[in-house]
């Protein structure tokens, strides 16, 4: 069993923004595996998530965030249970990156769930055609189309997204990294990207 130093925690404190005592668990669970406790804690913020998922968020923030230039804007909003998580620094820091990642990654939704049925139609039909045009078996074409599209939701919806500022972690990871550092529910609840010259 290894010993878990001091420098040890600090060190797994500064990758992952988790408390102390929650470092000292995921350290003596790993057998001093510093990797491994990273991976610790973000199931562990996975679980948290799951279980405070049903409470009511009356609380929140509204950002803008306007690229250099004002060619490019974005509006989100973020949930959350208490008007001090909605006042404290970290959460304010997030709400501020999620604006700022949407502007750079142009997700189309939140969730997959979120995407208009049209959208998904539509890339399901050129997925379809581009098979076609390879040559590819009949009987496989929509299998091809079903992995296409979900490599399509990978990287259009927002919560599935690698985070631009850390291509490490989904948008899903970081918000989970939150409420598990908090001890709050938080949510995305909705967003509005503005370009100059898009329709």
């Amino acid at each position: 069993m290894t010993a878990i130093s001091a420098q040890m925690v600090k060190e797994l404190r500064e990758k992952t923004g988790a408390g102390i005592m929650d470092c000292k668990e995921a350290l003596s669970e790993c057998d001093g595996d510093i990797s491994k406790s990273v991976d610790f804690l973000r199931k562990k913020g996975l679980a948290t998530a799951a279980k405070r998922a049903g409470r009511t968020m009356k609380e929140g923030a509204v950002q803008a965030y306007i690229h250099t230039g004002n060619k490019l804007g974005v509006l989100v909003e973020v949930d959350c249970e208490t008007d001090f998580v909605a006042k404290s620094d970290d959460f304010k820091e997030f709400v501020k990156n999620i604006a700022m990642h949407i502007a750079a990654a142009n997700p189309v939704s939140i969730t997959s769930s979120d995407v208009p049925e049209e959208i998904i139609n539509k890339e399901k039909e050129i997925y379809r055609a581009q098979a076609l045009e390879m040559g590819k078996p009949e009987k496989i074409i929509d299998k091809i189309a079903e992995g296409k599209l979900s490599k399509y939701f990978k990287e259009n919806c927002l919560l599935n997204q690698m985070y631009v500022r850390n291509p490490d972690l989904t948008i899903a990871d970081l918000l989970n990294e939150l409420i598990a550092k908090i001890g709050e529910n938080i949510t995305i609840k909705r967003f509005a990207r503005f370009q100059v010259g898009e329709s």
